[in-house]
């Protein structure tokens, strides 16, 4: 029988995840900014970083393994680059501190570059490239993270997702967006199947515990994630963990923590830069290039079994024009993780006039 899945409407889930959030200690302007990243992501139908991750952060929170009133500081600025320890703070507040930062030192210098270290999960990277390029800038952002991905020919976990983002200025639903992990796909896609009860994922997405492929859903859970296109993907994981944790002499590998992880703070490392396009031509310009380069790649003829082509970035704003209309489809498992934190933590669900169930 198929799940039963929930439509809400976005401003109702998001003041729902900040009652959540403050409940678990979290500052109020820091619970909106949270759960403004999480709708964005279920608004663009990446559900793996959307409210799902709520029940996780409430774990983490309630384990002290993240200090929710911590800003982190600068221990260091020199021309157009920036060190910011996050000292343990929400990830997502240290975020939005140090893509400010980039986005100044671009304004001054032409290029900032923010790399960041102890802080915590900050979401969908998209969410934060997506603020640089509306700036004017070209964004790339790069995260480490906890360790459930092998080496090339290896069994053990020794790297994370470590995802890659790119954003550069264009119009509204009409540019270019790549978000994407080093692996084949993001952890919070085996999660949401976890969530929802699915007994198999779609194959070359996971390896259970011994290294072996399998599209178990529960052991794809306990095991390990596949890099993306083999050792392409594993090159790609490194140099992530270059830039982001050795550069900023934060934690590597092994020793970065997880979600799923309450033993110990997540102290993962992210890297922001900024290219201020004025420096290179008129910013009009570069979006009539930009605009041009799109409409020669998708002018391209589909090929058999395709209606047209598309570049990164479609998917996601037709997702979310959809969505604002229609709503935030919430499975029944994601659901019932919320509302059990939400009786634990003495908070009043959505009004049942924001909520409609569909299969």
């Amino acid at each position: 029988m198929p799940e039963t899945v929930f439509l809400l409407a976005p401003n109702a889930l998001h003041a729902f995840c900040c009652r959540l959030l403050e409940a678990g200690g979290v500052p109020t302007a820091s619970a909106a900014l949270v759960s403004d990243a999480l709708v964005a992501a279920n608004l663009r139908a990446v559900d793996s970083h959307g409210v799902q991750l709520v029940p996780y952060y409430l774990k983490q929170l309630e384990a002290g393994n993240i200090d929710p009133l911590a800003e982190g500081g600068i221990v260091s600025e020199s021309g157009g680059c920036l060190l910011y320890d996050g000292r343990n703070g929400l990830g997502y507040r240290v975020a939005d501190i140090c893509v400010n930062h980039a986005i100044r030192l671009s304004r001054e210098h032409g290029l900032g570059l923010v790399v960041v270290r102890d802080s915590n999960h900050f979401g969908m990277a998209a969410f934060w490239a997506l603020r640089i390029s509306a700036a004017g800038a070209a964004g790339i952002v790069m995260c480490n993270a906890s360790p459930i991905v092998p080496p090339w020919q290896g069994k053990e976990g020794r790297l994370g997702t470590n995802p890659i983002c790119m954003s550069v200025p264009g119009e509204p639903g009409k540019g270019w967006l790549l978000d994407m992990a080093t692996t084949t796909v993001a952890a919070g896609k085996i999660y949401k199947a976890a969530y929802a009860g699915q007994p198999a994922i779609p194959p070359g997405w996971a390896m259970d515990s011994e290294g072996r492929p399998t599209t178990d859903t529960q052991a794809a859970f306990h095991g390990l994630l596949m890099p993306l296109g083999g050792y392409k993907g594993y090159g790609l994981a490194m140099m992530v963990e270059i830039l982001c944790a050795v550069l900023s002499g934060g934690v590597m590998s092994t020793e970065v923590g997880g979600l799923r992880i309450l033993e110990r703070p997540m102290r993962t490392s992210q890297m922001f830069l900024a290219i201020d396009v004025a420096r290179f031509m008129p910013l009009a310009e570069f979006r009539s290039r930009l605009a041009r380069l799109v409409e020669t790649v998708k002018s391209a003829a589909p090929a058999a079994g395709y209606d047209e082509v598309l570049v990164a970035g479609d998917p996601e704003w037709r997702a979310e024009e959809t969505r604002l209309r229609e709503g935030i489809p919430v499975p029944d498992g994601v659901w019932k993780a919320l509302l059990a934190d939400a009786a634990r933590l003495g908070v009043d669900p959505p009004p049942a006039s924001a909520i409609t169930s569909s299969l």
